[in-house]
């Protein structure tokens, strides 16, 4: 008997009845062999010997400049740090349900179980004592960095990264050290907000990688989430009334200004956010690809990005299919806007100190960019108003704008100092930049 007598393999699970173990642990080795020994992209891609969920994560992987040979032994919390975090992280307080769903039966098994935080950073570790003692080799530590980013691909990093539940059998890792070893994970959520909080692991052998394995994890995180939802209920938090803010104007990082707390974003996740801002009605993968890079994104890595996001808004707070905002976001671009619709031009121009998202070359952002330069420079020219004028023309976005500075000029008194000298200023930009450009 062979598991393709079982119907389409569920990409998430690894082994199914009647698969070969042996033969199926071969042919993953030989295909993590030739990937991360092959330059050719196509070999990499039209290979069939292992999963589409594995293939792209060693993509990832390799994109993230993960060696799959050396074993970091860092760790990212360790002591007081360490304890400091578990104490306040919430699921301090479901793990008395995993220990004993879980953990109060890995005693002589070979197995482990682990809870991460959000980052991948395992919080605990517990299980057979061999079996731990064994992982000292691999890092598969307390405090330790197990991210997808940090060493590859392995289930609780690639649950995280996908905010899905996923198995990784053997070869499957992408760092060679851990192909002795199988894991089965599933992402865990606030009940409340909905945002990724951790991931569950069980780490062993390949008995971990079957469908009950990973259906044991599913319903231990299940278990885990009801517990949670009802300790929300018995202590229920205030909602928070305050509207999520993205700011992204200026040579500053873009930033999410969310239940009054700060929290600086990486150029890809502002660039999303804005491009759903201005898409309210939603935007298909492969649309918000072409918007955030014409030629080279393609929609997996867009549905990697939306989950990594989901972590920093929060999953009740994004819609898909198609992406879409599912509650309202402010943006200094939207007041500017705002501020240029009442007629405060004042206000908006301090406001707007620099360009939307600098640096950003995303097609998309491109035209947000172009779009808010041109309607406050428009309504700085309607207005006429000299100090306005002077602002504008002071500013990055216009001191190069010589429409504006001939409009500034024809405000000024003719043999006056500054009328002189916006006149040579002038004269200076033609000659740069070609006479009337």
């Amino acid at each position: 008997m062979t598991g393709q007598e079982f119907g389409p393999r569920n990409p998430w699970i690894a082994l199914r009845p009647g698969d070969d173990f042996a033969v199926l642990a071969e042919r993953t080795s030989s295909a993590h062999q030739l990937f991360v020994e092959s330059v050719d992209a196509e070999t990499e891609t039209e290979t069939d010997a292992v999963r589409s969920v594995v293939r792209e994560s060693w993509l990832r992987s390799r994109g993230s400049g993960v060696s799959p040979d050396v074993v970091d032994d860092a760790v990212a919390l360790d002591g007081a740090a360490l304890a400091q975090h578990r104490a306040a992280h919430p699921l301090s307080a479901i793990r008395p349900v995993v220990r004993q769903l879980l953990v109060e039966d890995t005693a002589d098994t070979g197995l482990l179980v682990a809870l991460s935080d959000a980052r991948g950073r395992l919080l605990w570790v517990d299980g057979d004592s061999w079996a731990k003692d064994r992982a000292l080799s691999i890092n598969f530590v307390e405090g330790a960095d197990w991210s997808e980013e940090r060493v590859g691909t392995n289930a609780p990093g690639t649950a995280l990264a996908l905010d899905h539940v996923v198995q990784i059998y053997a070869a499957e890792h992408f760092n060679r050290a851990c192909h002795e070893w199988s894991c089965s994970a599933a992402p865990i959520h606030d009940p409340v907000t909905g945002r990724v909080i951790g991931a569950l692991d069980i780490t062993g052998g390949p008995r971990v990688a079957v469908p009950e394995a990973l259906a044991l994890v599913r319903a231990t995180v299940a278990a885990a989430e009801a517990e949670m939802r009802l300790q929300a209920l018995a202590a229920p938090r205030p909602p928070s009334t305050s509207v999520p803010r993205l700011e992204v104007l200026g040579s500053g990082r873009p930033a999410l200004v969310l239940d009054g707390e700060r929290h600086d974003l990486s150029r890809r996740h502002a660039e999303i956010l804005l491009l759903l801002a201005e898409h309210p009605e939603g935007l298909a993968a492969d649309h918000l690809a072409v918007l955030l890079d014409e030629t080279e994104l393609d929609a997996v890595t867009v549905r990697v990005e939306m989950s990594r996001l989901r972590k920093v808004f929060g999953a009740n707070r994004l819609g898909s299919r198609p992406y879409r905002l599912l509650a309202p976001l402010e943006s200094d671009v939207g007041d500017v806007r705002s501020m240029l619709d009442r007629g405060d031009l004042e206000s908006a121009l301090r406001l707007y100190d620099g360009p939307v998202l600098t640096g950003s070359d995303a097609p998309g952002i491109e035209d947000v960019r172009e779009e808010l330069r041109m309607r406050v420079q428009a309504t700085v020219l309607r207005g006429g108003d000299a100090r306005l004028l002077a602002s504008w023309t002071s500013s990055i976005h216009g001191r190069h704008d010589r429409d504006a500075w001939v409009a500034y000029l024809s405000t000024l008194d003719h043999g006056s100092p500054q009328h002189t000298q916006v006149e040579a200023l002038l004269r200076m930009l033609d000659r740069r930049f070609g006479a009337g450009y």
